[in-house]
């Protein structure tokens, strides 16, 4: 029905409404999407005298015919039922019409009509025929880039490994495929309206149809976009490549062209003569990345973007730094040597990990445009949500809501593309409104090979860039050796990106010319490949040779042009002898202007109050307890909830919630802006936050109370996340380098959830400042507690996070700030609410960022102990590191016989099983609420206060995992090794927790025994 309807509608001569509607349905058609038959259309009630098939019947008379039979098959002819019916279900030609029944199996169709000499035509084989053009011109845009010469290599080794179609593969094959012949060449069809082939031309010969098709999608270009569910973006599309003439360009942009080519060409030629030993991973096979990546900056900045942030692989990067980011090359150079001694903190990293950012002159627009390339581990794709993230981060603080003046672009390899998880995670991430950074360019370095793997042990689609057609982005396939067919194709892609807003893709097909590195013998696995690339002529000198013959440039500009760049680099080297030190800090990717003073030092080294007066907490509680908005229905639960706070407000306590919203809202009335992200976190995974409140007699409306704290405060942003860990948590990490300014939280729905995430927090998170002097205030909200809920909801696994910590367990620290200032990041496990509000307060008070790991709880949430008064929030008061036992055991502490150590939830537990044994004034109980950085000073404070007592350490986590570990050596170094530290806990395990209830009391009666046992540990140290 489609396909006839669309032929009669748009191709036979009807009136101009008939015509209207008719094109308006062809396009939803040639878009990929249904027709609607319920669409507003001509009722013919009267009855249509029927007369026998092919009887001299008027066009619009089978038109009038034909919208009757949609509304009642019935009303026509049995015959021409019979046709209608056939021709729907796309009879191959010549079989449309058959005396009743059977009907005919699907095949392709759909065409159109026009005049062909002034013979009287034969209806069928004329309806035929142009439904036969009409599927042909649609089979050229759905597939023509399977047959489009995409490979410089002409192997195709990586790209669409599947057949060729054969309806579209050659002139004799796709002709018989349609009932056409030869003969039909010369006939002239009128063109539909979804194709640009025709240009001013509204019908050609089908011999000038099937060139245009096939130098629209069969050339250096192949584009895939008939997936996409939307018109006017297909329409878009079609007029960019198949309008003809659209592939021009003048001297002067071909003469740039060249010049680029010659830098990112010579750039590497120069690395490989000076350090042909040394690790690079180079661009050669893919010079015209730069030009690419150029063209697209330009393009951008003539449609007003002023910030870009990239991300990218190894591969390519020093050659993007340099010819792009525009690196000085005596700073790249001098990374080469060896003797370069650190004059910064930190390890440092190699050199195709470092970032950059750097603000300058576009030369093609004259103006200032910024440009950031993140720095990247070995993790190829870690840093897509990083930058992702950062993009949004700048969009946010600058009012850039629709993406105008800050956008992304992420340069991918091919098997990292489509092999790794997190480019999905990220792509789905591009549309959420919370998340959205409004279209970001993809380039994919299609090398046809994954270090030494063949893309069909790679990957299970005909391309790697087919995970993007998930969110209905556009892909540009190009020949990487055609520098005008790639410069087209991302001025198309920042075109598309500058008007919809979306993803795109561009995927330069190219080839690797050494090994996954420099060092490596590709030989030995691509032997073929191989061959032909040792024989494959550069793309500079087949696009200068291409440019003399043309007489764009003569030969000796173009050696000029050569002879230029070399002495630049080579007077770039003499340069760089002379550098003695490295300086990491001229490669960071995120500057903090104003932050730091000049030396890099932190303004100070003080650690200011953290507490509020309580005129502002109540006020703070008050807002927490209410609903701002007028003619606002909540959930009943939600009302008594509420309530609730507003009791707390009246006793001067919180809960860990309100604890929470006390922190945050006075955060924001001091002007720092807050986002939490997080799977469950508007309402909170365990029911306690409702952040978000939902009207619940009108859809999608809601409120946010914490952004009606004070009318200059800073903006909330609480969102709920996609069911993702590792894309998430690198997008609040890239969100957080942005600004100093800002307190940014991903929260866990579990702790351990954290594990699919391990790759940011090991690479960016733990590392990120040794590596890159990056520092970053990211705090991540881990639920933990051993609850009977079974091995995957217990442990947040500190232990992974304890051994990551740079804090040495042998060595006494004199400064308290100073070892936060030095640590990689800081771990606590809070078991007070207050504390809670303290530490929050205290990562945006302190004169430097550090990521924050809270170990947050589950029971505690509503533990009616868990409570805390103002008195312990009010101004003078701070986070506490160690929480002392301040009951009956402080009357006589030298009559104590035991000081148990431990932290979070598995206080209260030992106080309570304390309490029942009547032990109150012989065992002492000390929150350690600080891991690490290890509070040497004020653990030292409490052994020294019970000096008859024996150490232990209890925890709830299994001996192997948990805290014990790390805990054990630094309480031997606090007393000197002078005492023995006991351990009561769980024994060692494979996994975190049991999943029987019965087990978990068993294990948990059995450790608080030995913890509040006075007699546990007389035998040996164990």
């Amino acid at each position: 029905m489609h396909r006839l309807r669309t032929t009669v509608a748009i191709l036979w001569p009807i009136t101009v409404n008939q015509r209207a509607q008719g094109q308006s349905q062809a396009r939803r058609f040639a878009a990929g999407g249904p027709l609607s038959t319920s669409e507003p259309m001509r009722n013919y009630t009267a009855s249509l005298s029927a007369e026998p098939f092919l009887n001299g019947t008027s066009c619009n008379y089978v038109e009038e015919m034909y919208n009757a039979w949609l509304e009642n098959p019935r009303s026509v002819h049995k015959s021409w039922d019979i046709f209608f019916r056939n021709a729907n279900f796309g009879a191959p030609p010549g079989a449309a019409y058959q005396s009743p029944p059977p009907l005919v199996a699907p095949a392709p169709g759909f065409v159109d009509d026009q005049l062909m000499g002034g013979a009287q035509p034969n209806l069928e084989k004329l309806v035929e025929d142009h439904l036969a053009v009409q599927s042909l011109i649609r089979a050229y845009q759905i597939r023509g880039h399977h047959v489009a010469k995409l490979d410089p290599l002409g192997i195709k080794a990586g790209i669409d490994p599947g057949p060729p179609p054969s309806d579209i593969i050659t002139t004799n094959d796709k002709l018989a495929f349609y009932g056409l012949d030869e003969s039909d060449l010369g006939k002239v069809f009128r063109l539909p309206t979804t194709t640009f082939i025709g240009g001013s031309e509204s019908a050609l010969s089908l011999h000038q149809i099937i060139h245009r098709l096939e130098m629209a999608y069969c050339q250096s270009i192949g584009v895939e976009f008939m997936f996409i569910n939307d018109l006017e973006q297909c329409q878009w599309i079609r007029q960019k490549f198949e309008s003809p003439g659209v592939m021009q360009f003048t001297f002067e942009e071909k003469r740039t062209l060249l010049a680029r080519m010659v830098r990112s060409t010579r750039f590497e030629e120069f690395l490989q003569r000076k350090w042909s030993s040394e690790k690079r991973f180079g661009l050669e096979g893919c010079e015209s990345l730069i030009p690419a990546l150029k063209t697209i900056i330009d393009k951008s900045s003539m449609n007003g973007v002023d910030s870009i942030i990239m991300g990218m692989p190894h591969r390519g990067r020093l050659n993007v730094l340099a010819n792009v980011i525009r690196k000085e090359l005596d700073q790249i150079f001098c990374q080469f040597d060896s003797k370069l001694e650190a004059a910064d903190e930190g390890s440092g990293d190699v050199k195709y990990h470092l970032g950059m950012w750097h603000r300058r002159i576009n030369r093609v627009t004259d103006r200032n445009i910024t440009l950031s390339l993140m720095a990247n581990p070995s993790h190829l794709e870690a840093v897509d949500p990083v930058v992702q993230g950062k993009t949004k981060a700048e969009q946010f603080y600058c009012g850039d809501t629709e993406g105008k003046r800050v956008m992304s672009i992420l340069l991918h390899g091919d098997a990292a593309f489509a092999g790794q998880g997190v480019v999905y995670e990220t792509f789905h991430l591009s549309n959420l409104p919370s998340y959205t950074t409004h279209g970001t360019i993809h380039v994919v370095v299609n090398n046809q090979i994954g270090f030494t793997t063949d893309p069909r042990m790679a990957r299970s689609s005909s391309y790697p860039t087919d995970v993007a057609k998930v969110v209905n982005a556009p892909i540009f396939h190009v020949n990487a050796d055609d520098p005008e067919a790639v410069m087209y194709v991302c001025n198309v892609a920042a075109e598309w990106r500058a008007t919809f807003h979306k993803d795109v893709v561009v995927d330069l097909v190219c080839y690797r010319r050494n090994g996954h590195n420099e060092m490596d013998e590709p030989m030995f696995t691509q032997p073929l490949m191989y061959k032909q690339i040792k024989q494959q002529k550069g793309v500079l000198q087949k696009y200068a040779d291409r440019l003399i013959e043309e007489g764009v440039v003569s030969r000796q500009e173009y050696e000029e042009d050569i002879a230029n760049y070399d002495k630049i680099c080579e007077e770039a080297h003499a340069r760089s002898k002379d550098e003695k030190i490295l300086h990491i800090k001229h490669w960071l990717d995120s500057p903090w202007p104003g932050f730091f003073n000049l030396d890099g030092q932190p303004k100070t080294m003080s650690s200011p109050s953290t507490g509020l007066p309580e005129e502002e907490l109540r006020h703070i509680g008050n807002i927490a307890s209410s609903v701002p908005l007028e003619d606002f229905t909540i959930h009943g639960g939600l009302s008594r909830i509420l309530k609730g706070r507003a009791a707390m407000v009246d006793q001067r306590v919180c809960d860990w919630a309100l604890g929470e919203y006390m922190a945050f809202g006075s955060l924001l009335k001091e002007g720092t802006h807050i986002r939490l992200s997080g799977q469950d976190v508007e309402r909170g995974t365990f029911s306690h936050r409702h952040h978000v409140l939902h009207d619940q007699n009108v859809d999608k409306r809601t409120c946010i109370p914490m952004n009606h704290i004070a009318p200059n405060q800073a903006p909330y942003t609480v969102c709920n996340s996609s069911l993702s860990e590792y894309g998430v948590l690198g997008f609040e990490l890239g969100f957080a380098m942005a600004s100093p300014n800002a307190l940014v939280l991903w929260e866990a729905q579990f702790g351990d959830f954290h594990n699919t995430a391990q790759c940011i927090i090991d690479q960016f998170i733990s590392p990120g400042q040794t590596k890159w002097v990056r520092q970053n205030g990211i705090v991540l909200l881990l639920p933990h507690g051993m609850e009977g809920m079974g091995p995957e909801h217990s442990s947040a696994r500190p232990e992974r996070f304890l051994q990551m910590c740079n804090d040495d367990p042998d060595t006494f620290p004199e400064f308290a700030v100073r070892q936060l200032y030095d640590c990689n990041w800081i771990i606590v496990s809070c078991s007070t609410p207050a504390n809670y509000f303290h530490v929050l307060r205290r990562q945006i008070l302190q004169p430097f960022r550090k990521p924050l790991i809270v170990l947050t709880p589950k029971s505690l949430l509503r533990h009616p102990e868990a409570k805390s008064s103002y008195d312990d929030m009010l101004p003078g008061t701070h986070f506490q590191r160690v929480i002392p036992d301040s009951g009956p055991v402080s009357e006589k502490p030298e009559e104590v016989k035991r000081i148990v150590f431990c932290t979070g939830k598995v206080y209260y537990e030992l106080t309570r099983e304390r309490r029942n044994r009547g032990m109150d004034y012989t065992v002492a109980i000390t929150r350690i609420e600080q891991l690490s950085p290890f509070p040497f000073d004020q653990v030292k404070v409490e052994t020294d206060r019970y000096p008859n007592a024996d150490l232990v350490w209890c925890q709830e986590e299994h001996k192997n995992q948990g805290f014990y570990d790390y805990v054990k050596p630094r309480l031997r170094t606090t007393v000197n090794s002078t005492r023995p530290v006991w351990y009561a806990g769980r024994g060692p395990a494979a996994a975190p927790a049991t999943g029987n209830k019965a087990a978990h009391l068993v294990e948990l009666k059995r450790f608080l025994d030995t913890a509040l046992n006075l007699d546990a540990f007389t035998g040996p140290l164990f």
